[in-house]
């Protein structure tokens, strides 16, 4: 049985799914967690203490499942070929843009657009940046910033070995363009998941010098 804490996160994920986060009750977090209210104010102290665990928890899933797309795309090569760079960032660019549609903290979290339904005040905090790639942000960085960042350092690191060498700045300005113009259609969608994903690939594959022989595209 899951500890009360993530009952009760998950409980108030649920809310928020029903009504904005000030008519979210802590009275009734605690009774849909099946638990009492002391115990919640023992977990997070407060309401915004709520808010800001809820908020890491989904940003830290988030961020987790972004690795597991950047190492678990397909080639699109060969069969038996390591997926190139541009299939790394295509296969993340699909899983974010359906957990941000899926996932309305993810979402607000990636565009810096809250609204009256979520915590104002709970900012994701991310880890530090590492690699010789990353940047560093200040945790009071406003907007979706710190987020971008954290997503360009982890396929930083995934396509750094992927199909040969080059330029690490080359790699960093690639990882860059390929999180800016997923952004792009999670604010204003204007394509498919797929045909989003297929034109990050073209666009990293072009900045890294990648030539993939792809099939044909589908008639319009």
């Amino acid at each position: 049985m899951p500890a009360a804490r993530e009952l009760l996160l998950d409980a108030a994920f649920a809310a928020l799914r029903t009504r904005p986060w000030n008519g979210v009750r802590m009275v009734d977090v605690a009774a849909a967690a099946g638990v009492s209210r002391q115990t919640l104010y023992n977990e997070f102290g407060s309401k915004d203490g709520l808010a800001r665990a809820l908020v890491r928890r989904e940003a830290e899933a988030f961020l987790a499942g972004v690795e597991r797309a950047l190492a678990a795309s397909p080639a699109t090569a060969v069969p038996a070929a390591e997926p190139d760079a541009g299939a790394r960032c295509a296969a993340a660019a699909c899983w974010i843009l359906r957990t941000a549609r899926a996932n309305p903290l993810v979402r607000a979290a990636l565009t810096g657009c809250r609204g009256e339904r979520l915590p104002a005040a709970a900012a994701p905090a991310l880890p530090a940046p590492r690699g010789p790639f990353a940047r560093a942000v200040p945790r009071s960085a406003p907007g979706a910033a710190p987020l971008a960042d954290a997503i360009r350092d982890r396929a930083v690191r995934a396509v750094s070995g992927a199909a040969g060498e080059r330029a690490p700045e080359v790699t960093l300005w690639a990882c860059e363009a390929a999180v800016r113009l997923t952004l792009s259609y999670v604010v204003a969608p204007g394509a498919s998941d797929e045909e989003a994903a297929a034109q990050v690939a073209r666009l990293v594959r072009t900045l890294v010098g990648e030539h993939v022989t792809e099939g044909p595209r589908p008639e319009q």
